[in-house]
């Protein structure tokens, strides 16, 4: 016997692969089932053993057949045998005449029916054969294995096997190494984004979004109250409905916006899991092919079994003609035998190929299906058009594939899942994770005075700007660095106290009703990408705008020309950086010629050619020339009038031989030649006479022109990193001087005239060759900051005590030399 148990493990299935399983596929299930219980039956009663009494009533139905049984001691036995073992057969010795034996020993009995076939062997009863027992079964175990069609003895074994290689084929693909990993991946995501809370929050807000809002809502409610005032009376269902309605609107939201950070996370997660799943499985369609083959496999299987089941059914025969050569055995050579399940099982076997009939009919529906829709295309046109998330991409392949079969079996799968495929609602996500994370107590924390003086929030490397920060109306600064996808929601109008805005890798979308409150409140906005193209458009609308601040490349092939938008709606812009590698000035400088007051260009070493538009900017007073390639000092700055600093720091000058035709610039204050190659600084700097400061330090000089102590306005003058080895005495001239850099030299000494300066304030000597250091430093009275460290001074003047603006924390010297001091100037310099 064969029990049902060892069956189950071909029909089990995982309860979460059902979802791939269309109606079909569940049908065909059942079909197997109903299939294989008909096989096991079969199988039991063809195995069945069962065990009698020797006084039991199959020994009288013998002697009914006319069997006679011999009163010996193995008579016994012998009936206890035949009850343990049971025929599948019982044959009966024809009583034809050797030479009449017919063709069919029992055809005579075959247009009869079954009692008449009975009463006949009545008529019988009583016959002497002159066979025992053993013989009997001798003769009925000869003619089953002979006599008996290999279909009706193995009809069961067929059905069990049959059944088998339908269950394969249907379950194949849930087994096979290349499919079964995408599957089980697959279902593992799919059941965790249908009860994913994300799921549910998003569905519902994009409902809430679809019907809610306070106006219409209202509205909604004036509307049938005015219809119903018309009509003359309204039911109460209806009544209740107005009430009720409104309510759902306003109390429904604030229930879906409970997500905890866990959750979020765990959704979070599972948007990356998704993504990349999308890649791996559309890159092929495995899938696809498998479900084709193993549904055509069943389809040539189920067209075999139809056939020969069909042609050989009519086998199975009630009764059966034996014809042996045992007649020197038993005496008779044709046998007439009764097959006692042919009646039972010839039902069985219509009613499964009944089963199977139906079974290939789905099996050629699914053929149908499989190769009359587009399957390896899914579109989510009706998701995005119910969800109103129309950025939900189609996909193709086995994903495609998949997603149809959910379908079949319930698209609220799809729906749902949908949801993580969505990059809005991805970014709705992350958004509600970031102000989880970032509270207003935390941002508060982080806010700090800038450079300019502004309350300013910094927020760097986050995946999103949080809504909260929009909770803080007292910023006055926003500086945004490497936030990616920026989209300022309404909220920003909160901010109203907003003038600066730094976006440093951070691209931002900004609303018509943001440009409209940022246009005339924004006074600084800095903006630096990888390239100048991907700076927003509507940062060249800020007409209140003060100081733009740009930094980005241009193209390669766009650098020569270095185009800007037009600047002609900034009518305030007062400061223009540009940090690039342009070739020449943006034309669109000259859109600003009228008020721009400082310019400048930071052009990474690329050269700057063309700067023949600088003529234009007829009131700029600062001008910023840096790492621009300069080998000369560009003509068109003689012409600015207006101009009051210029710095040409990080060129190639070599000779600063122009320098006399600064004298038209006649309000120029501030020079910074520094970190060039001059190497000589020409007698005719005394022109500069309005010159406060200069800047030399970092270049190539040896020696200071003795006109330079003409230059009575200077009050900084920076030669440090130089190759000095001497001043002129001239300096002392410089009665304005109140600060000089002369480190990274190699000066020896110090000419005595240089402590007539007696404004000087700060005098850095640091890193010469100096052996000695003067007693008329006494002589400066406003000296604060003196640094001497890096010297060949071995001993320091006691003078120093007669400065009394120097203290210990202005004097940069070494340990030893300050403790040689006398202990009462020290502890001068120690009061505070």
């Amino acid at each position: 016997m064969i029990p049902v148990a060892e069956f189950k493990q071909f029909t089990e299935q995982q309860p979460a692969f059902k979802v791939l399983k269309p109606w079909w596929d569940v049908l065909a299930e059942y079909l197997t089932v109903a299939m294989l219980m008909i096989g096991v039956f079969g199988c039991t009663l063809q195995n069945r053993v069962s065990l009698y009494s020797p006084g039991c009533p199959g020994t009288h139905s013998l002697h009914h057949a006319g069997v006679e049984l011999r009163n010996s001691p193995a008579s016994a036995s012998q009936v206890l045998e035949l009850k343990v073992t049971q025929d599948k057969i019982i044959c009966l010795p024809s009583h034809e005449s050797r030479e009449n034996i017919s063709e069919a020993p029992c055809q005579q009995l075959l247009p009869q029916g079954l009692s008449e076939q009975m009463g006949g062997l009545r008529e019988l009863s009583g016959l002497k054969n002159n066979l025992d027992l053993q013989q009997y079964s001798f003769i009925n175990q000869l003619c089953y294995e002979t006599a008996l069609h290999w279909y009706a003895k193995y009809f069961p074994y067929l059905v069990v096997i049959h059944t088998l290689i339908f269950m394969v084929c249907t379950s194949f693909w849930f087994k096979f190494p290349g499919t079964s990993s995408k599957i089980e991946h697959f279902i593992s995501i799919l059941g965790k984004c249908f009860d994913s809370p994300w799921t549910t929050r998003a569905l519902s807000e994009v409902s809430g979004e679809n019907h809610k809002s306070p106006a219409s809502g209202r509205a909604t409610v004036t509307t049938v109250t005015t219809t119903g005032a018309g009509s003359g009376k309204v039911g109460e269902s209806e009544k209740e409905k107005v009430l009720i309605e409104p309510e759902k609107v306003v109390t429904e939201p604030p229930a879906v916006t409970l997500l905890d950070k866990k959750e979020g996370e765990q959704a979070k997660a599972l948007f990356e899991k998704v993504k990349k799943f999308r890649v791996h499985v559309e890159e092929g369609d495995i899938l696809h092919s498998m479900y084709i083959r193993q549904t055509v496999l069943k389809v040539c299987k189920f067209f075999a079994i139809l056939v020969y089941n069909l042609v050989y059914v009519e086998k199975i025969s009630f009764l059966v003609a034996c014809r042996v050569e045992t007649s020197e055995i038993t005496g008779y050579a044709s046998f007439c035998c009764n097959h006692t399940k042919a009646h039972l099982f010839s039902k069985l076997a219509f009613c499964y190929i009944s089963f199977v009939c139906v079974y290939g009919i789905t099996c050629l529906y699914t053929l149908y299906w499989l190769f009359h829709r587009p399957l390896k295309e899914y579109s989510f046109r009706s998701v995005r058009e119910e969800t109103g998330m129309n950025d939900i991409p189609d996909v193709k392949n086995d994903f495609a594939f998949m997603l149809h079969l959910i379908d079949q079996y319930d698209s609220l799968y799809s729906k749902r899942f949908a949801v993580f495929l969505s990059e809005v609602s991805e970014s709705r996500l992350k958004q509600l994770n970031l102000n989880h994370e970032w509270t207003p107590e935390k941002l508060r924390q982080k806010l700090q005075r800038n450079t300019r003086g502004r309350l300013e929030l910094s927020l760097c490397m986050l995946p999103g700007l949080p809504d909260t920060v929009f909770e803080l109306s007292e910023v006055e600064a926003l500086r945004l660095e490497a936030i990616c996808d920026i989209s300022f929601p309404p909220g920003l109008s909160q901010l109203v106290n907003l003038q600066e805005l730094s976006l440093l890798h951070s691209p931002a979308r900004l609303p018509f009703s943001s440009q409209i409150f940022l246009r005339d409140r924004l006074k600084v906005i800095c903006v630096k990408f990888e390239e100048l193209r991907e700076v927003p458009l509507w940062v060249f609308g800020l007409r209140g705008l003060e100081e733009l601040h740009l930094e980005g490349l241009f193209p390669p092939e766009m650098a020569r020309g270095a185009t800007l938008e037009s600047l002609r709606e900034l009518k305030q812009l007062k400061v223009l950086s540009l940090r690039s590698n342009a070739g020449k000035v943006p034309a669109s400088v000259a859109d600003v010629a009228g008020h721009l007051q400082r310019l400048s260009l930071h052009n990474d070493g690329a050269r700057l050619l063309a700067l023949n538009s600088l003529k234009k900017l007829t009131v700029l007073r600062e001008l910023e020339l840096v790492a621009c390639g300069l080998e000369r000092i560009p003509h068109a700055i003689f012409s600015l009038g207006a101009l009051q600093e210029l710095d040409l720091k990080d060129n190639h000058l070599r000779s600063i031989e122009e320098i006399l035709s600064f004298q038209h610039c006649r309000k120029l204050v501030t020079l910074r030649l520094w970190h060039n190659q001059i190497a000589y600084v020409p007698e005719h700097v005394r022109k500069l006479r309005g010159l406060e400061q200069l800047y030399l330090s970092h270049n190539k000089l040896e020696t200071l022109p003795t006109q330079l102590g003409q230059c009575f306005g200077l009050r900084l003058l920076d030669v440090s990193h130089n190759g000095l080895r001497s001043l002129p005495p001239e300096l002392g001239l410089l009665q304005s001087l109140q600060h000089l850099a002369l480190s990274y030299n190699a000066l020896e000494s110090l000419p005595d005239e240089l402590f007539y300066c007696h404004k000087l304030r700060t005098l850095l000597l640091g890193y010469n060759h100096l052996t000695q250091f003067s007693p008329h430093v006494a002589a400066l009275h406003a000296l604060s900051r003196l640094e001497l460290k890096g010297n060949r001074l071995e001993t320091l003047p006691e003078e120093l005590g007669a400065c009394k603006g120097l203290k210990k924390s202005g004097l940069l010297v070494e340990d030893t030399l300050y403790e040689g001091l006398p202990a009462e100037v020290r502890e001068k310099m120690e009061e505070e």
